[in-house]
């Protein structure tokens, strides 16, 4: 194909390497401040009074930085993947003759779904393990006699061979449907109601409400993963994308761009961590990995610029897919582990304000990261 059809010749009017060159390093410095800020916040404020992971500050920043996520995935990532994917440099087939940016992006979107649903599990047996014998323990040590520690069953454990923790899950869901709702739900009087109702004791209640904050904080672990994962992926694609380029026309839009792009983001991300309850230093490598990840593929791209050909049909065909990808990551991600988890939540139900400051900064969001396109 000819460079009219196949290429970017109406860039090269605007193509100076020494000014690109100089462009990509601020690009670099302010992406990185950038994402260590927005990540940093939820982190280090979490002890804080207005930072507070539970506060409603928090919970209306979160939706704002959740807008900006979903807005990410809808309109930068599956537009630039349709572009990608739908390019004169890559063959007519089969290329044009499938939807290949939606295919892709749904299929990341079910695997995310699938994967969600396995770390969670995974998660959830493993602290159930953890704590079965953490009372095997300490049964042992104040009741002698009371398990039988010849019989080789690990305590909790029935003669089906099934823990006793599924049944206390099993518990805990049904009554999260008996619940009451309404003012009861928002007020706290219908457990009262509840356990006077079905004749509940003490200890039952309490253990219902230890494995509802422990489903709590494993779905925090599981989604801080998934979503970095994402984000993760596609910063590498945009890192390059910026580093190859030679444009200083087009580096100056995106320097801003993915600035604001990246706080928000981190900021997002940065509360989930804060919410697992993940150790220092496994926090501070999340955060630092997040953070790094665009700035090390502008890097990259600044390195391999002089061979790398973005309009070849390997670069395309790869960009295409993990644009796709990390869509469809990021549009799951969005809808289901942050605007569904708080927005379709009893505190959200229960305070009027919030859920009026969450949906103007959900809708807030969304529209900024969308006027980006206009530059980015």
């Amino acid at each position: 194909m000819t460079n009219s059809t196949c290429g970017g010749a109406d860039s090269d009017s605007c193509r100076d390497e020494s000014a690109a060159f100089v462009l990509k390093f601020a690009a670099m410095a302010s992406i990185l401040l950038a994402g260590m800020a927005g990540i940093a916040i939820p982190l280090i404020g979490k002890h804080r009074r207005y930072l507070r992971t539970d506060g409603n500050l928090f919970v209306a920043a979160k939706a704002f930085a959740a807008g900006v996520i979903l807005a990410t995935g809808f309109v930068h990532m599956l537009s630039d993947a349709t572009k990608a994917l739908n390019n004169p440099c890559l063959p007519e087939f089969p290329w044009s003759k499938f939807p290949f940016t939606g295919f892709f992006a749904m299929m990341a979107a079910l695997f995310t779904l699938l994967l969600d649903f396995v770390g969670t599990q995974y998660y959830e047996r493993k602290q159930g393990m953890n704590r079965a014998v953490e009372e095997q323990t300490r049964v042992g040590t104040s009741e002698e006699g009371t398990v039988e520690w010849n019989s080789g069953k690990v305590f909790g454990e029935e003669e089906s061979g099934g823990m006793h923790i599924v049944g206390m899950h099993a518990h805990a869901a049904h009554h999260r449907h008996s619940h009451p709702h309404g003012n009861d739900a928002c007020d706290g009087t219908g457990i009262i109601k509840e356990e006077h109702g079905h004749g509940h004791g003490h200890g039952h209640a309490h253990s219902h409400a230890l494995t509802t904050d422990e489903e709590t904080d494993v779905r925090h672990v599981v989604v801080s993963q998934v979503l970095e994962l994402g984000i993760v992926s596609h910063s590498v694609i945009i890192g390059l994308s910026l580093g190859v380029s030679q444009s200083p026309c087009a580096i100056r839009p995106l320097i801003a761009a993915l600035s604001f792009h990246q706080f928000f983001e981190g900021f997002a991300l940065g509360g989930c961590i804060s919410q697992a309850q993940f150790k220092t230093s496994s926090a501070t490598i999340m955060a630092c990995f997040f953070a790094l990840t665009t700035p090390v593929g502008v890097g990259i791209g600044t390195g391999i610029a002089s061979v790398y050909n973005p309009y070849s049909s390997g670069a395309l065909i790869a960009e295409g897919i993990l644009d796709s990808l990390s869509a469809g990551i990021l549009i799951y991600m969005a809808l289901v582990d942050l605007i569904a988890a708080d927005f379709l939540s009893k505190r959200m139900s229960c305070n009027f304000r919030l859920q009026i400051a969450s949906y103007c900064m959900l809708f807030l969001g969304a529209g900024l990261m969308s006027s980006l396109a206009i530059w980015a």
